[in-house]
């Protein structure tokens, strides 16, 4: 979704400007934080960089169930923009504390039930846009995309009483992504536990590449050129799986508890690995003692030894939620944070296979993640860059961004973009600037 016209300051206040960051590589853990609190990204006339300088409690929903993403955007002064699909926002706000055309793109997201209070933050932005600016109604509009653009189109003209332009999201997630990779420095990111995590430098030849985006389901699309896109491939087995089957089976509620269960849990309590069928690695093709097997593959055993330990007054049951790691026995015992663990490594695995057979179909050396399903969790993207590079012997290269759920938000808003804009003189600390 987007909202404009342009938004006046009415007054000026001397700049205190973040400093611009430098593409350095840092050490793994520094860089870590930086994936999991990304910071704001500032553009300006002048060009684009990010600033690791994160909002205060930027991770606890606000009164209107708003959880703001530190992942701000620095761009001119355009429009306020709000770009999104249904449960994502992205506006334009300007910094009172600087004397630099331009502002910010701010980053909004909201569980998917609360739309009417994701449409209550549009409208306190379409007034506060009307008391700087007046009421030109016939100016101010929003850009939607994706399926809340249908679903709630209805809804979304009564509440905010402006023109609702609907745009396509395969169109959008492209225009979107293709901004990021060539106007953002250190926004795209290559993520191993083998290799140091280090940002991927800009490139002028990003044509042609694989996009995988994974919501609740997952689009493969080959991206041959500016909108020059085909969806080649799919699977209905994305976060929407593990966000619906997590439910079922443990007692977490929200997506990110659901990452956090996993970021504690072991899988191989819950997992069938090499390992366990051939007592070591199995060397002769590859597989290591730890690659997983059978996902879920020892559970009925462990449920039948679970469920005789219940007939003999001790043990854990099945229908237990709480681990307790103190009565765990080997080959006994598994919790919800092992259960999360392994049916997030089925997911991920399952699309970087698929991603990988796609790309080797198509001729394609570049797969780029997106989606919300990711959010810079280090698990999902080993996983997924797991797949690639073994499936591959490393012919392939795995890309992650740090606004990979953004990219039809942004692509919606680059809809109304103004001329001569982007990342085309950018500039960072300690850095040369750089011309395209």
């Amino acid at each position: 979704m987007s909202e404009g016209p342009e938004a006046k300051d009415a007054a000026t206040a001397v700049s205190n400007s973040p400093k611009r960051p430098t593409t350095l590589l840092r050490d793994n853990s520094t860089l870590y934080h930086t994936i999991t609190q990304p910071g704001a990204v500032r553009i300006n006339v002048q060009g684009a960089f990010i600033v690791d300088e994160p909002i205060a409690n930027s991770e606890a929903p606000d009164k209107n169930g708003a959880q703001h993403d530190t992942r701000d955007i620095r761009l001119p002064n355009h429009t306020a923009v709000i770009g999104g699909s249904l449960a994502k926002l992205v506006y334009f706000s300007q910094e009172a504390d600087s004397i630099e055309l331009g502002g910010r793109l701010n980053f909004l997201k909201f569980e998917t039930e609360r739309i009417d209070e994701c449409l209550g933050v549009i409208k306190q932005l379409k007034t506060k846009q009307q008391d700087l600016n007046g009421p030109k109604s016939g100016q101010l509009c929003v850009m939607a995309t994706g399926g809340g653009a249908y679903k709630y189109y209805d809804e979304m003209k009564k509440v905010l009483g402006i023109e609702v332009i609907r745009e396509d999201e395969m169109e959008c997630l492209i225009i979107g992504l293709d901004f990021f990779i060539t106007e953002i420095p250190r926004e795209v990111l290559i993520y191993s536990e083998t290799d140091p995590m280090h940002f991927a430098e800009p490139r002028a030849d990003i044509y042609p590449y694989l996009l995988v985006n994974i919501g609740s389901g997952v689009s493969m699309v080959k991206v041959s050129g500016p909108k020059q896109y085909d969806r080649v491939g799919g699977t209905s087995l994305g976060g929407g799986t593990f966000w619906g089957l997590l439910s079922l089976l443990t007692g977490a509620r929200t997506f990110d508890d659901m990452l956090a269960m996993a970021e504690k849990g072991d899988n191989s309590a819950v997992d069938m690995l090499v390992g366990d069928i051939y007592g070591t690695d199995y060397g002769k093709i590859g597989l290591k003692s730890n690659t997983i097997a059978s996902s879920f593959g020892k559970v009925f055993h462990m449920k039948m030894l679970a469920e005789e330990d219940a007939e003999d007054g001790g043990g854990l049951s099945n229908k237990d939620r709480e681990q307790n790691n103190d009565t765990k026995q080997e080959g006994r015992g598994f919790g919800p944070e092992d259960i999360s663990r392994s049916l997030l490594y089925a997911v991920s695995n399952n699309i970087g296979q698929i991603a990988y057979l796609q790309s080797e179909k198509h001729q394609l050396k570049h797969i780029y993640f997106g989606g919300s399903f990711i959010r810079g969790h280090h698990q999902t993207m080993n996983a997924l860059s797991y797949a690639i590079k073994f499936w591959s012997n490393g012919e392939k290269k795995p890309y992650f961004l740090r606004h990979e759920g953004y990219l039809g938000a942004v692509g919606a808003f680059l809809k109304r973009q103004p001329k001569n804009w982007g990342r085309r003189t950018s500039f960072e600390e300690d850095v040369t600037p750089r011309h395209d």
